[in-house]
Formats: C-alpha cells, sequence, structure tokens
C-alpha cells in the first residue's frame, strides 16, 4: 500500500520542496531525523500534527528517490 498521496508540494508552502499534507514538515527533515536515530514514537511525541503514515510515507519517497526512482509529490493547491 503506497502512502505517497500523503507528500505534497506547493510553490507556496517551503519553497515547492516536498512535504507532508501541506503541514510545513519537509519530508528531507523527516528523513534527518530518523536517520539520527529518533525513534517515530518521539516524531510523533515532539510533532503533535504527524500521523505514523506520514512518517511511513516519508521513508517511501526517500527510499524510492535514493533508488533512483523520480518521485513526483502531489500538488496541494
Amino acid at each position: 500500500m503506497s502512502r505517497l498521496d500523503r507528500i505534497t508540494s506547493d510553490p507556496g508552502i517551503c519553497h515547492g520542496r516536498p512535504v507532508v499534507r501541506g503541514l510545513r514538515y519537509p519530508v528531507s527533515m523527516l528523513l534527518e531525523l530518523m536517520a539520527a536515530g529518533m525513534s517515530a514514537e518521539a516524531i510523533l511525541d515532539d510533532y503533535p500534527d504527524l500521523e505514523a503514515d506520514d512518517l511511513l510515507a516519508a521513508l517511501e519517497y526517500g527510499a524510492l528517490a535514493a533508488g533512483g526512482h523520480t518521485v513526483l509529490p502531489v500538488s496541494a493547491a
């Protein structure tokens, strides 16, 4: 089950960088937190607007991008 529909891009939000559900949480920031060893539970505690599926969407996006796939976020507009 893909969760990529949670990743959006809008030029008016974070300069068009991929974010989670238009909430101004860049995918790259979430990936950096997880790569630094922060647990999903800790991230969700620190950012109550986020849901577990948002983190899984960020991981899916990152995995596809790292694998050389072109990933086009859904436009938030």
